[in-house]
């Protein structure tokens, strides 16, 4: 039984450190595809992207978890508020 560190007969040591050498090649090749797309990406300044949520934000629909934006909801159309009962249950 061969070890499994030695070299196959049938196996070219150059042929190995060349598929080693093609593999290291495509992973660097991958990587950078995927740095240029990360750099090519549209950037924007914290200040423009801020007022773009604010603007996002003063639009339909409102949220109620906002008080000090939108108000306090009416008990009525809170749909968090917990439900009244009419004091009977219906069995059926």
């Amino acid at each position: 039984m061969a070890s499994p560190y030695e070299v196959r007969a049938t196996d070219n040591g150059k042929s190995k450190k060349q598929s080693m050498a093609e593999l290291k090649l495509r992973r660097l090749t991958e990587l950078n595809s995927r740095l240029r797309e990360d750099l090519d990406r549209r950037r924007i300044p914290t200040s423009e992207a801020a007022m773009d949520l604010i603007a996002f934000t003063e639009k339909e629909p409102k949220d109620y978890m906002v008080p000090s934006r939108w108000g306090t909801v009416d008990k009525r159309e809170d749909p968090y508020a917990p439900q009244q009962s009419s004091g009977c249950c219906v069995m059926m």
